[in-house]
């Protein structure tokens, strides 16, 4: 699949400058570097141009940031950090909103003009791939230092390194480093029949494909088998490596597969899927074009919307 890397977050050639984390100064000494801006997980996000906002070091809004700088790389030969805004605690009318499934308030800084923080998911299709990456990346390694603040070694309140890409133990020594956390999700093919189930609390009518959890001691195609078996009841022979998607989510990746089917009848465990069943490709079409009486398309930006798109175009597997 020669468009594999054209998934939303999927890359693009971002120059993380590894080397400069050791010596950060000089990057942040540079006039041209910029900042991110974080709030809760939202982006900061220019409305006009429909693209993160990029300000300088020195602006305002970093007297309600937290601690925690984190050096993403050079864009177009300009240092890019991330920081969160920690101290910031504005008025929420709409409290209950920002806990449904998609977020949908934006919240304005007074220092930050037009901008608007945003939930990553909702403005995710309108970024540029650099933007995405970008996005991702500033999102998985800032939230990692939120949830991973004390050292699981001693208990010990840990301190931020490495230009924000390390952790270190001021009492034990030990080093901790950004996680990674890896999850199937699976095109699973029988005929011209793909399946796709809708877990619990899911908007109304939303399906997608099947997905979960890569376990210790276990290969990406025995994953994939045993989540489809123990969420379907269905088996799984041939298993292909498609695409990959980095989800910021809080912290996973997404390992894209194509997997056919060896049975057909479904046995559903409820403790993981509300509904689970078989979408024929002229129903999985209609679907697509936002026709389906019940089932809605997967969100776009996806990868399993991505994989079910190729999949449409014939760009993935084959009949059996």
């Amino acid at each position: 699949m020669k468009n594999a890397e054209t998934v939303t977050f999927g890359g693009s050639g971002l120059d993380r400058a590894a080397h400069m984390r050791g010596n950060i100064q000089i990057a942040k000494d540079d006039p041209s570097a910029r900042l991110i801006i974080l709030w809760r997980g939202k982006l900061l996000f220019d409305v006009q141009s429909e693209s993160l906002a990029r300000l300088p070091l020195s602006h305002p809004v970093m007297a309600d940031a937290g601690a925690v700088r984190v050096f993403l790389g050079l864009d177009e030969n300009r240092p890019i950090f991330a920081v969160s805004l920690s101290r910031w605690e504005p008025v929420l009318p709409e409290a209950e909103d920002m806990n449904t499934f998609l977020d949908p308030t934006l919240q304005q800084h007074p220092t930050t003009g037009d901008s608007v923080f945003a939930e990553l998911r909702g403005i995710m299709t309108t970024l540029t791939p650099r933007d995405a990456e970008l996005a991702a990346t500033a999102r998985a390694v800032l939230g990692w230092h939120d949830s991973h603040k004390f050292c699981s070694a001693c208990g010990t309140q840990s301190k931020a390194a490495d230009a924000g890409w390390r952790r270190t133990c001021p009492a034990c020594d030990t080093l901790h480093f950004p996680r990674t956390d890896p999850v199937v999700i699976m095109l699973i093919i029988h005929g011209d029949d793909v399946l796709v189930g809708r877990s619990p609390g899911w908007p109304e009518g939303l399906y997608s494909l099947l997905a979960g959890f890569v376990e210790p001691g276990e290969t990406v195609e025995a994953a994939v088998r045993r989540e489809v078996f123990e969420e379907a009841g269905i088996t799984v022979g041939e298993v292909t490596y498609l695409a990959s998607q980095p989800w910021a989510f809080p912290s996973s990746l997404m390992i894209g597969c194509y997997g056919v089917a060896t049975s057909y009848e479904i046995t559903l465990d409820p403790i993981e899927l509300e509904d689970a069943r078989w979408v024929s490709r002229s129903e999985m079409e209609q679907v697509s074009r936002g026709e389906h009486p019940m089932i809605q398309p997967a969100r776009k930006g996806a990868i399993a919307h991505f994989l079910l798109e190729n999949w449409l175009s014939n760009k993935i597997g084959c009949t059996n």
